[in-house]
């Protein structure tokens, strides 16, 4: 059943609506029912979530009679910047997952953060999905604030990607919406995977599939649901970045998920007009490729790969 969210005036007499896809269990309701909300287009140049959003319609509509929970699907929270292919909301010049909390009482956007945010709350779990933006292409992984590590990381081990990253709390802005709800205590998983303007297929099934584990898990859903991979941790090991030297054009010599080893190439920055290879990318830990530069042309300091180092001796050591 579609729901809306909130609505608010446009110039021109338009409005902006924000829905959700308000999925009921055929049988029995009780107060101890579970809800899970899945979340995706808060930026509109990331479009990974949308087909997420379609296949795990998809599946249950195919299959309504194993749903034993509430299932909120919300396939566009910046709905403008899906329309118009802009990050953030167009004439507001604002990034959607930069005003929560938001206030009722506040301008447009806050106020539609508020709504957006009590909507939500409550929820047994919220999934968050984004892509990376146009320049990098970023392996399935769940993204953590240190602070609600202990919380999460289980619940992030059972939706079937590749990777979890614990960020150091310094690094998490507290205006996002995950923050928000994790610090009212509705737990939510931020989901990072794909490139910005672009539809991965593979990522998108694979997300869908554990997303079916993890409602199985909870008893939301009592059908089939695939076994899910073991993600790495970044717990293990540390994260390394590696940045261009020069400006040019990068061509890389490795994949995602490949694993390198410290002095390995990652690729070289060239010079089109002349033939040079003005820079070789090399890794400066053995680990494993999880962030690829996508769009080849750089500057001097722009990313082109991060790599989860493996865990060493000495670390392992440490209590």
């Amino acid at each position: 059943m579609i729901q809306e969210v909130v609505s608010v005036g446009l110039p021109v007499d338009e409005r902006m609506k924000i829905i959700k896809n308000h999925i009921v269990p055929s049988g029995e309701i009780t107060e101890n029912t579970k809800r899970i909300c899945i979340v995706t287009g808060t930026h509109g140049d990331e479009l990974e979530g949308q087909y997420v959003c379609y296949e795990l319609n998809r599946r249950i509509n195919e299959q309504k009679d194993h749903l034993k929970g509430f299932v909120d699907i919300y396939p566009a929270l910046n709905p403008l910047g899906i329309d118009s292919i802009t990050r953030g909301i167009p004439m507001f010049d604002l990034d959607m997952n930069r005003v929560f909390p938001g206030t009722e009482s506040g301008a447009t956007t806050e106020y539609v953060a508020a709504q957006v945010l009590n909507d939500m709350k409550g929820a047994d779990m919220v999934i968050d999905i984004h892509a990376s933006n146009i320049f990098l292409r970023e392996t399935p992984q769940v993204r953590i604030n240190e602070l609600h590590e202990d919380w999460l990381v289980p619940f992030a081990k059972q939706i079937n990607v590749d990777f979890v990253w614990v960020h150091s709390s310094a690094t998490v802005l507290e205006s996002t919406l995950a923050y928000s709800l994790n610090s009212t205590g509705t737990p939510c998983l931020v989901v990072e995977m794909g490139v910005g303007m672009r539809i991965t297929k593979e990522y998108g099934t694979q997300l869908v599939d554990g997303i079916f584990h993890l409602m199985k898990e909870m008893g939301i859903w009592d059908g089939d649901a695939p076994e899910v991979r073991e993600p790495i941790i970044s717990t293990d090991g540390s994260v390394s970045f590696v940045n261009a030297a020069d400006s040019g054009i990068f061509v890389p010599c490795v994949q995602h998920w490949q694993k390198v080893k410290r002095g390995e190439p990652i690729g070289a920055i060239v010079a089109p007009a002349t033939g040079e290879i003005l820079h070789r990318a090399v890794s400066a830990v053995d680990g494993v490729v999880f962030t690829l530069r996508e769009y080849p042309v750089v500057y001097s300091g722009s990313l082109l790969a991060r790599i989860l180092g493996e865990k060493t001796e000495q670390q392992e050591e440490e209590p």
